[in-house]
């Protein structure tokens, strides 16, 4: 089997080995419009060795975004920011992704480090959507709007919209994230989808607008280009989403032309018992990449660089995503491939040091 430091070929992207930076919220957006700070913290993990440097949930509209410091790619202003950042991820050597997202009902709320709490329409929120007018709860107590199917339309094209920002910008790699408890993970969640409608309900209900918006991506982003969706694999909680229905929605999504799952978990209610451990969500992407027969990557408590090629090397996953050990590390990869007897060169101006 493939190791970490063996390339990786999807569609016709390369990545010069197995390891990717996840996407991370930095909450450091104005108006969407990213700054400075992006371009030196994705720019410093690319240059660290990475192969695939995803940057952080993207918000398609407005109303999308978790924090008023979100970014956002819902204008072309917006995507020429991100093109910036684009070329100097591609001139380090690293495919450059993003990730497309909703955040639905946990939308409109404080920066972490101001609380994370829903904020008033005076002090900055704003009205929320999703599938049905159910509140997430705890802090981010606000009951959302039940979407209407001018709203649906409205977000599918969205993300069409958004993809095609993307991709002019530079992108690669594309994400959409259903993940977490956000818009398109509250579909596919009985938790937060009590519809009667033909988006709620049944299995084939609840996936029927995820499917929809991935579709409407796939239609106008390059099919020689890598499309992926990150899953949260289960809800952790009873009478949720489930890895059984995950595998399957793997299986419809690779007919619908999606080449890789992100295997995440978690995030649809505040009360849900996860069990967390080094490697804990791996056994997710392992099971979708051998019953779907869809690639997968694995994320979650991955710190070690044996951990990680275990994980590549068994076939668990075709590739894993660092997020916190790359918030400590940028140069994780190249101190991986040092402790594995692999070869990963730093950039040419650090060479001295390595």
């Amino acid at each position: 089997m493939a190791g970490l430091f063996d390339s990786l070929q999807l569609k016709s992207v390369t990545l010069r080995n197995r390891i990717g930076v996840s996407p991370m919220c930095m909450y450091s957006a104005a108006e969407g419009l990213i700054d400075d700070w992006h371009l030196v913290h994705l720019g410093a993990r690319a240059a660290g060795g990475a192969g695939l440097v995803i940057a952080e949930a993207t918000a398609v509209a407005p109303e999308g975004r978790i924090t008023p410091g979100d970014a956002g790619i819902w204008n072309d202003a917006q995507a020429e920011r991100w093109a910036g950042v684009f070329r100097f991820v591609r001139a380090q050597g690293a495919v450059a992704g993003l990730q497309l997202a909703h955040a639905g009902r946990k939308a409109g709320a404080a920066v972490p480090w101001a609380g994370g709490a829903h904020l008033a329409d005076t002090a900055g929120g704003w009205p929320t959507l999703a599938p049905s007018a159910i509140a997430f709860g705890g802090s981010l107590g606000r009951v959302p709007a039940a979407m209407t199917d001018a709203d649906l339309a409205r977000v599918q094209a969205d993300f069409a919209a958004a993809a095609r920002r993307a991709r002019a910008a530079g992108a690669e790699w594309l994400e959409v994230h259903a993940a977490h408890g956000y818009l398109l993970h509250e579909f596919l969640s009985p938790l937060s989808n009590r519809r009667m409608d033909l988006y709620g309900g049944s299995f084939e209900n609840r996936i029927r607008f995820p499917r929809e918006v991935v579709r409407a991506v796939r239609e106008v982003w390059p099919e020689n280009l890598p499309l992926t969706v990150r899953f949260s694999c289960t809800d952790w909680a009873e009478g949720g989403w489930t890895i059984d229905e995950s595998v399957e929605l793997a299986r419809r999504l690779k007919s619908e032309g999606v080449d890789l799952i992100d295997c995440s978990s978690g995030g649809a209610v505040p009360d849900a018992k996860i069990p967390a451990a080094p490697g804990y969500q791996v056994p997710f992407a392992a099971r979708i990449r051998r019953e779907a027969g869809i690639a997968t990557a694995a994320v979650g408590l991955i710190t070690g660089a044996a951990q990680a090629d275990a994980i590549v090397r068994a076939g668990d996953a075709d590739l894993v995503l660092l997020a916190r050990e790359s918030l400590r590390d940028p140069n994780w990869p190249l101190r991986a491939a040092k402790e594995l007897g692999a070869t990963a060169l730093p950039p040419r101006q650090y060479l001295r040091a390595w």
